[in-house]
């Protein structure tokens, strides 16, 4: 067992050590800076932040400690969620999920039931429908909704987020019809007659945000609050936001000069914003307390996999007439890049498709050789399909994939469909990133995805399902062992937020956040890692979740 103590102990006056906290008892484990596995049976913390990890003979170390029995629990250091969407996940929560309808049919009759029970509401938002799922596999329609939800408008956005599903009185509201032009980077689904669907691609779904009602604080609060409760009681303590508007900047600032952010947040500001610039020169936000950390932006590539809004080199294997879209305009990236680069900021890149990463790739070096930038450990955010031949761009120029196992698992249904057997080989490309030095970020997307990192690490080991399938795992060379995921939710993903040396492990000297485990996942079967379950989820050395027995 390797031993870490802090020399400067035997100094300690003994008023310091009446604050101090032992939690002796455990099967600890973190990882140091190295990446090296170290383990630990007893922990001390002081200030919030860790003073020593080892063994036994911390109990004569620490005398006046306050004890705390781990009974023999499992204790790890808080995971980070390299990516995901805060507001999203709150929203989620208080809105209609239509993750597990069976059918369009199954899911307007969800909407129908969420309705009924919200008629105060001028709006209904929901989430999380997949069309591959269903028998038909087929994209839903305004009409199927207008039976049941008629007179007030609907906004069911794709499970990915890249899609909308809406009703007639919505894009009566939009102002969409048969003679409205498809915005650039966004495409409006039409009939055969070419009247909109109800299916509202990317930018297309635009037309109609601006429609909503201005979201108010007591909403922000609202899904801010929902959003931390969820993430703690399920052993994330601090998350990478992937996107956030002046208003959301604004509210992360109050709460955090209040003391009341639930989680530790480093969010990035959307490159949309129409105070980017404002918002860049107002430079780098960081909390004394690392509670809140501002200093990068979320550019927008492309769409989603799922449908077909990735842009590809080459046309989709099940659409030989689609190659997917562009969100932001490939002539809009140099100026965008520079912008941020130039401040200072890193730049964390949304590409799914080939194309999408070659051209973030191509920005990136163009940009980094003109203002430089190159140190800011800029990031592709998905990663996720790439041409076998930029996988090694990546390290040649410092950027960071931050990828999320469960869209491998999600997509394995599809993606041979969308690919074809050739690109698939440079595709959820984990293990190939961590061969050639690479460090990769694990998250998970949520609510895209189900937020538990439980699962994530699960799919990221074993490249299946949560029923096992398929057998020997998809792509299963691509698959990384306990450690290498336990890292990408740690370590690694500290270090894409620049705070490898305060958060992502339990060493001396940084935060106290931690997490007690009801199994060992480094010795369990890794087909039953996703069934953890978290007993208690501490921050700054103060316990923040408690599971109810």
């Amino acid at each position: 067992m390797k031993i870490i103590l802090t020399s400067f102990l035997l100094l300690v006056s003994s008023i310091t050590f009446a604050a101090q906290t032992h939690i002796k008892n455990v099967k600890g484990y973190t990882l140091d800076n190295s990446g090296e596995l170290i383990r630990f049976s007893n922990m001390v913390f002081d200030g919030g932040k860790v003073i020593a990890i080892g063994g036994a003979e911390l109990n004569q170390g620490f005398p006046r400690a306050t004890q705390i029995d781990g009974k023999n629990r499992v204790l790890l250091p808080g995971l980070i969620d390299a990516h995901g969407h805060v507001m999203g996940l709150g929203g989620s929560i208080l809105q209609v999920d239509l993750r597990e309808s069976q059918s369009a049919l199954d899911a307007a009759k969800m909407v129908q039931a969420y309705a009924k029970s919200q008629q105060q509401s001028p709006w209904i938002i929901g989430r999380g429908w997949n069309q591959v799922l269903w028998p038909s596999k087929a994209f839903p329609n305004a009409n199927l909704l207008d039976e049941y939800v008629k007179n007030k408008p609907v906004m069911l956005s794709r499970v990915d987020g890249h899609a909308s599903w809406v009703n007639s009185k919505a894009l009566e509201i939009a102002g969409i019809t048969k003679d409205t032009l498809d915005p650039p980077g966004g495409k409006i689904m039409r009939d055969d007659r070419g009247n909109p669907t109800g299916i509202l691609i990317d930018n297309a779904e635009n037309l109609l945000l601006k429609h909503l009602p201005k979201t108010s604080e007591a909403t922000l609060a609202a899904q801010l609050n929902a959003a931390g409760s969820h993430l703690l009681s399920e052993g994330i303590t601090s998350v990478h936001d992937a996107g956030m508007g002046k208003a959301v900047y604004d509210y992360y600032k109050r709460r955090v000069a209040e003391h009341s952010l639930p989680v530790r947040i480093y969010p990035m500001i959307a490159a949309t914003s129409p105070v980017l610039k404002e918002l860049l020169k107002t430079g780098h936000v960081q909390d004394q307390y690392d509670w809140l950390s501002i200093r990068s932006v979320k550019a927008y590539g492309d769409g989603a996999l799922g449908s077909r809004g990735a842009a590809l080199l080459e046309p989709y294997s099940d659409a030989p007439d689609n190659s997917g879209l562009l969100v932001t305009r490939e002539n809009d990236l140099k100026p965008l890049f520079d912008l941020v680069l130039g401040h200072g900021f890193q730049l964390n890149f949304h590409a799914i498709g080939d194309r999408a990463n070659r051209l973030a790739l191509d920005q990136f070096a163009d940009s980094f050789s003109r203002v430089g930038g190159r140190a800011l450990r800029n990031r592709v955010e998905h990663a996720q399909v790439i041409n076998i031949n930029d996988i090694p761009r990546f390290k040649d120029l410092s950027i960071i994939p931050a990828m999320q196992p469960t869209h491998a698992t999600s997509d394995m249904n599809m993606a041979k469909d969308r690919l074809g057997a050739q690109r698939l080989k440079g595709a959820y490309a984990w293990q190939t990133f961590l061969k050639q030095g690479s460090p990769v970020a694990f998250g998970s997307d949520f609510p895209v995805e189900l937020s538990n990192p439980f699962f994530g690490l699960h799919a990221a080991v074993t490249r299946q399902d949560r029923n096992n399938r398929p057998d020997d795992g998809w792509i299963p060379s691509e698959s990384v062992t306990v450690k290498q995921a336990f890292r990408g939710f740690t370590i690694d993903a500290a270090y894409a937020a620049h705070q490898e040396t305060i958060l992502g492990g339990l060493t001396v000297g940084k935060w106290a956040d931690f997490i007690l485990i009801d199994q060992d996942i480094f010795t369990i079967s890794p087909q039953d890692i996703w069934k953890t379950q978290v007993l208690e989820t501490w921050i700054a050395g103060e316990r923040r979740f408690l599971k109810a027995h």
